[in-house]
């Protein structure tokens, strides 16, 4: 499953990097991007996991970037 989140709040490039790659290394996870200029965040996952994968990058984000809010529908 792929899906697309908007961003808000504040992130720079580097965090934007740390929080890509520990979201990638996530057991079922295919891809996974962090857009610090568009602040979008692009997952690709396995669809039976994709769910608690999205509730794990989102505390990756807390714990790295508490100032950006990933929208989650």
């Amino acid at each position: 499953m792929k899906r697309a989140y908007k961003l808000s709040g504040e992130i720079c490039a580097n965090c934007a990097s740390k929080i890509q790659d520990k979201i990638s290394k996530i057991d079922g996870v295919n891809d996974a991007s962090v857009n610090a200029m568009t602040l979008k965040f692009r997952l690709d996952a396995d669809d039976d996991k994709f769910q608690d994968i999205l509730a794990q990058s989102v505390k990756i984000f807390d714990a790295i970037e508490p100032d950006c809010e990933v929208h989650v529908h």
